[in-house]
C-alpha cells in the first residue's frame, strides 16, 4: 500500500472501476480538525479528485443525493442548497455565493486499479472504537 509518511498510511477508498466518468462519487468519513465530516472522490475528465463535502458559502454538505455532486450537464460540482458551482479539476468556485475560494482538496491517487486517500495533519481517518481485550 502506498504511504505518504510513516505515521500517515494511505487509505484504500475503492476500486478504480467503481468511479465512473462524471458519475456518482465515493463518500467516506474523515476527521477534519477534530470534526467528523465527509469526503468524496469522483472521476472527472479521466482524473480522480477528492474534496471535503462542505460548501464554502455555508458549511453544509454539497450533494443533492448521496454521492451525487455534479450539475445536470455533469460539468461542475454544485451545492444542492445554495447553487454554488465548483470546477471539479481544482475545486475553484466558478459561480454562485462561494466567492473566490476553493473546496478543501483531499489528496488521492490511483494505483494498480485502486483509489487511495492520503490523510494529512488536518484531515485524518475517523478513529475506530477499540474492542475490549
Amino acid at each position: 500500500m502506498p504511504e505518504l509518511e510513516p505515521d500517515a498510511p494511505a487509505v484504500r477508498l475503492c476500486a478504480s472501476s467503481e468511479l465512473a466518468e462524471r458519475g456518482k462519487a465515493m463518500l467516506f468519513d474523515v476527521m477534519h480538525f477534530h470534526e467528523k465530516l465527509r469526503g468524496f472522490a469522483l472521476r472527472h475528465d479521466g482524473q480522480v479528485v477528492a474534496y471535503l463535502n462542505r460548501c464554502l458559502h455555508v458549511p453544509t454538505e454539497l450533494d443533492w443525493q448521496p454521492g451525487e455532486f455534479l450539475d445536470a450537464e455533469r460539468e461542475f460540482i454544485i451545492c444542492s442548497i445554495h447553487g454554488a458551482s465548483y470546477a471539479p479539476r481544482d475545486g475553484r468556485c466558478v459561480g454562485g455565493p462561494c466567492g473566490r475560494g476553493k473546496l478543501t482538496r483531499l489528496k488521492v491517487i490511483e494505483l494498480d486499479g485502486e483509489v487511495y486517500w492520503y490523510p494529512s495533519r488536518e484531515t485524518r481517518p475517523v478513529p475506530t472504537p477499540q474492542s475490549p481485550a
